[in-house]
């Protein structure tokens, strides 16, 4: 693994380098295969139930298929993501707060007409969103930069929304909301999906803290994400448990080349209660 020195300020703690290091060598098929199917690359899981018929037809195609329906679900995800920022004018600016390679973002643009803006900690994957923006000729509204999510730089009140897809778990949620508050303007909509453990059962589950391992990522408490809210001016106003929505993407992707290993944990944690998928959307007041 190597490193690229990073300008200074936007790598402040060694463990933000060593998460920046990974993502910046990470080439894993399951991200960029799917991204594939039509040149949206996620960096996300998927929701709603497979279509049961790619698991038949020729064996020669059956991994294609599957490939191309565990897109689906994560793209899915992300529509469901943005259907709860609500109404965005075309003149309004959106935030991607961890955008991985940039799909959600292309997303947002096509679907309001607005400026977006994505940032990441990784070079590598700004490098490659600001090439699909370009390929789509978007690149005008669609803009990525190497920034740190919780100090980007941007201007106080400039954004209408901001979200951050399966991305909290790589910081502390209370500078993370304070920096998102102060980017929101009044009325302004913060949404997130993410994957928390669960209170009631404790600390964190073997299972959890395998997936932590896995990802170099460290998964907060379902509890900590309201905390954090309430102390920085964020009004939830929709919490949805995708929990057993997630669960059909899971099944399908063990099923496929494409398994990681991660799989195993993940169902366990789900099936078990140990750990929740949950949307939360949020107004600033």
């Amino acid at each position: 693994m190597t490193t690229t020195p990073a300008p200074a300020g936007v790598l402040r703690t060694a463990y933000q380098k060593a998460v920046a290091d990974y993502w910046n060598n990470e080439k894993d098929p399951v991200n960029l295969r799917l991204g594939d199917v039509d040149g949206l690359y996620h960096h996300h899981y998927g929701i709603g139930d497979y279509d049961p018929s790619v698991l038949e037809g020729p064996q020669e195609t059956r991994d294609e298929r599957i490939i191309a329906e565990l897109h689906r679900l994560e793209s899915a995800q992300a529509d469901v993501l943005l259907d709860h920022l609500g109404p965005i004018a075309p003149g309004r600016r959106l935030l991607d707060a961890g955008c991985g390679r940039g799909g959600t973002s292309i997303m947002a643009n096509a679907r309001f007409g607005c400026q977006v803006d994505g940032i990441s900690i990784s070079q590598s994957q700004v490098d490659f969103a600001g090439g699909q923006a370009a390929k789509r000729g978007v690149d005008d509204k669609v803009r990525y930069h190497f920034a740190n999510m919780l100090d980007t730089g941007f201007p106080t009140g400039a954004f209408q929304g901001i979200w951050n897809n399966e991305s909290t778990m790589y910081v502390d949620l209370f500078e993370l909301f304070a920096e998102h508050a102060r980017q929101l303007a009044y009325g302004g909509r913060y949404v997130t999906i993410t994957g928390c453990y669960n209170d009631v059962t404790g600390g964190r589950s073997k299972a959890v803290s395998r997936i932590d391992e896995h990802y170099t990522c460290n998964i907060h408490p379902r509890s900590a994400y309201f905390k954090a809210m309430a102390a920085n001016g964020l009004v939830p106003i929709n919490v949805v448990d995708l929990t057993a929505a997630t669960i059909p993407y899971w099944e399908l992707r063990a099923q496929s080349s494409l398994a990681t290993g991660v799989e195993d944990p993940f169902l366990t944690a789900y099936r078990e209660g140990s750990f929740h998928y949950l949307l939360i959307a949020a107004d600033r007041v």
